[in-house]
């Protein structure tokens, strides 16, 4: 059976993500953009650093990404951090907001991306926070790592 390749190309990360929170369950979410906002993205202007996913209503919303004005747009542009709604299967919109209310999760982008076909998607993720000694080994686990792999580059 042939692997799948995908030319995604990568918009905006979300690397902070892995160092504060326990992600869990990735999914893959369209979002709804005008288009001063899709031709921003495509030449490669976002930040999803410091944003989240929350319910609004029956409907899940990307709330404080950056998409920075579109320069050739002249009056007609977007409000760089306006809330866009998220598209996904109700079933997948319930059951993200029953982790919310019920289990005291987060929602948390990841990902922005535009896939094989040039749409933007967003991947998302279930996400518990992590304390502080949570953290702390962590960063301790990546040092040793990094440690052990040059002692071993360095021997052999």
């Amino acid at each position: 059976m042939a692997e799948k390749t995908s030319q995604a190309k990568t918009l905006a990360e979300n690397r902070r993500a892995r160092f504060d929170y326990f992600l869990e369950e990735f999914t893959e979410a369209g979002i709804q953009l005008l288009g001063t906002e899709i031709k921003s993205l495509r030449e490669g202007r976002a930040n999803i650093a410091e944003s989240y996913v929350a319910p609004e209503g029956r409907e899940l919303v990307l709330i404080n990404a950056d998409i920075p004005p579109y320069k050739q747009a002249s009056r007609f542009n977007h409000e760089p951090r306006r809330h866009r709604k998220l598209l996904l299967h109700r079933k997948q919109i319930d059951r993200m907001i029953g982790a919310v209310q019920r289990d005291g999760q987060t929602i948390i982008p990841v990902r922005l991306y535009l896939n094989d076909a040039g749409k933007a998607k967003i991947e998302i993720a279930l996400a518990k926070g992590k304390k502080l000694h949570d953290k702390r080994e962590a960063q301790a686990d990546r040092d040793w790592a990094r440690d052990k792999a040059r002692l071993l580059r360095d021997r052999g």
